[in-house]
């Protein structure tokens, strides 16, 4: 294994979120439990219009500022001067409440997802009065003229394609030497997130298959590959549209390769042609798509090794088992499918993403096909019947 390749190649889970932490607010009239917090919360709306006075008529070391938990929706009365993305535990429910950040006409009000170049935050647009997420780098990267590269290469990717399911990019600025990165709000969660409940069912794993594949496709004619294609990197919006993100990795279609290039991507997906420094091109996309619907239908990772250095080593010698193998619900076409766009030699791959698309159509309409004619309802309870299943 070559240590070049093991050391910049990405590990494939971000960070979690901090967990709550307790702040204690030293405010007279409030209590900390019990019926005196509902008390002291209905005492406080009335005297809304003077919060520096308390309910019993007298001056407090502190204005406070109303904040709606966004784990139960209760209204919880914060210490004004608390720095800015502060985290206060809900008194009701213990979610993390944050004490918002004014980034011109843009307040940040709850922290969605942490990463290696920052931080996304739910935040709304004064503005257009809509909601909206907006990246944060980290300051710490500032001085790093890589990381700064990456950043910018996101903004400028993100800013070039129209695409329903890829993430949008609204506008790309700089406040108070804060680069930051406005965009779409998708906060329903990851593929990675819904993978870790259980495998999907085959009819949603089949729909955002084609949905990420036409997405890749819009982005290649665009003259982009996306580079690091992963359950991470497709997140969900409140219609449940999958939305491709995190362009950091991007680079153009028709860039010459250079055998001295530092191999990135994610182990558990990255292409076989990228472990043996070949030509990088949409078809590594195409592999790394396809592993990563391997691994939401069978909810394990195309090959599985005690390390990186044999899970890589596994993408290049190691025959794949299909994933009907692991999981017996999957379907024939479906199976045979994602074996043929992980091939390792990429000309025996899906040659287009039409032709992947038209594969995982056909396999969508035999699945249901055969789920009519045993008159079963596909797995995750859907209304309507056939003609419902066919709308989709």
């Amino acid at each position: 294994m070559n240590p070049r390749i093991q050391a910049v190649i990405r590990q494939p889970r971000p960070a979690g979120l901090p967990g709550p932490v307790r702040v204690d607010v030293p405010l007279a009239g409030l209590a900390s439990t019990g019926s005196g917090v509902a008390s002291t919360l209905a005492a406080r709306a009335v005297n809304a219009n003077n919060p520096s006075v308390s309910t019993d008529g007298t001056e407090t070391s502190s204005k406070l500022r109303m904040i709606p938990c966004p784990g139960c929706g209760v209204r919880l009365f914060l210490p004004s001067d608390l720095p800015p993305l502060t985290d206060t535990p809900c008194s009701k429910c213990g979610a993390p409440v944050m004490m918002p950040m004014q980034l011109r006409q843009f307040e940040l009000r709850a922290k969605i997802a942490s990463g290696g170049m920052g931080t996304v935050y739910r935040a709304f647009d004064t503005t257009l009065e809509r909601e909206v997420a907006v990246k944060l780098m980290k300051h710490d990267l500032a001085e790093d003229r890589e990381a700064l590269e990456g950043f910018y290469r996101e903004a400028r990717a993100c800013a070039q394609l129209n695409h329903t399911n890829i993430i949008h990019i609204y506008t790309f600025d700089e406040f108070d030497g804060q680069l930051y990165l406005v965009m779409e709000l998708a906060d329903r969660g990851s593929l990675d997130g819904r993978i870790e409940k259980g495998p999907l069912p085959e009819l949603d794993v089949l729909d955002i298959g084609i949905k990420v594949a036409s997405a890749l496709d819009s982005a290649l004619k665009h003259g982009l590959l996306h580079r690091d294609i992963k359950p991470a990197n497709i997140l969900f919006n409140a219609e449940g549209e999958p939305k491709l993100v995190d362009f950091g990795l991007a680079r153009p279609a028709d860039a010459e390769s250079d055998a001295d290039d530092a191999v990135w991507g994610t182990p558990y997906y990255i292409a076989p042609e990228k472990i043996r420094r070949e030509k990088e091109d949409f078809l590594s996309d195409l592999y790394s798509l396809a592993g990563t619907l391997y691994h939401a239908l069978t909810q394990h990772v195309p090959f599985e090794a005690p390390t990186i250095e044999e899970v890589v080593s596994a993408h290049v010698h190691t025959p794949l088992t299909p994933p009907n193998h692991v999981n017996p619900d999957v379907s024939e076409p479906t199976s045979e499918a994602l074996v043929r766009a992980m091939a390792k030699d990429p000309a025996q791959r899906f040659q287009s993403y039409d032709e992947l698309i038209m594969a995982l159509t056909a396999a969508r309409s035999q699945y249901l096909v055969s789920r009519f004619m045993k008159n079963q309802p596909p797995p995750g309870g859907r209304s309507g019947g056939i003609r419902g299943w066919f709308r989709r």
